[in-house]
Parts: structure tokens; sequence; C-alpha cells
């Protein structure tokens, strides 16, 4: 085998690794890694597979390959300072597709009324 199929065949398996990280992983943080990783092969096959022109590689895929780090590594940012935020409001930062987002926190068995809910039961006992 050549070097650029070995190339091709980790970019494959470096970008199914994040695609089943992507869809299994339940935390926002290993989504984010799992989607980095697909990024990371997409780059690769960006610098390997191009055409040579004269022998020299083709300068274009470079530059957007280097143009796509410099996004990858301010979406993560942006991303990271999200998942910070969620957290910080609800405790956790895992993804539960299962549960109703309005139902995490609450202890089973109360009710939630709002402030206007609890402000019109208190009004109308008077």
């Amino acid at each position: 085998m050549s070097g650029e199929v070995v190339f091709v065949l980790a970019a494959a398996a470096i970008f199914g690794l994040g695609v089943h990280g992507l869809l299994t992983a339940g935390h926002i943080m290993r989504k984010l890694l799992a989607l980095n990783l697909m990024l990371s092969a997409v780059f690769l096959l960006l610098i390997v597979v191009p055409a040579r022109i004269d022998g020299l590689p083709d300068p274009v895929p470079q530059a957007l390959v280097l143009t796509g780090i410099v996004i990858a590594v301010s979406t993560t940012a942006f991303a990271l300072a999200l998942m910070v935020r969620l957290f910080r409001r609800q405790g956790h930062a895992a993804i539960h597709p299962d549960v109703d987002p309005r139902m995490l926190g609450h202890v089973t068995g109360r009710t939630s009324a709002g402030p206007q809910e609890e402000h019109d039961r208190g009004s109308g006992s008077r």
C-alpha cells in the first residue's frame, strides 16, 4: 500500500470514531470531542488527497485546512462557553433526549407553579 492509502484509511477510521462518539455520547463535552475528531479526519484528507502539480503539493487545500483549523478552534471555544453556561444554569451538561427538558431539576411529586400562578392562587383566597 502506498502512503496516501494508509492516510486515507486512517482518516476514515478517525471519522468513523467521531461519528460513533457523536451518536452515542450523552455528555456535550464528549459530543464536542467527537465533532473535533471528525474535523481532524477531514483536514487529514484535504492535506493528503489533492492532486500534485509538478511534484509540489497544491497550496489551495493547505490554505483551506489552515482556515478550517482556525474556525474549528473558535467554534470549539464558543461551544465550551455555551456548555459552561448550560452547566451553571441546569447543574449538568448532559443531553437527555427522552426526558422533557422542563422536568430536569424538578423533584417528582411537587408542582412547579410559576410566580404568576402563585400570585393568582394567593389573590383568590382573600
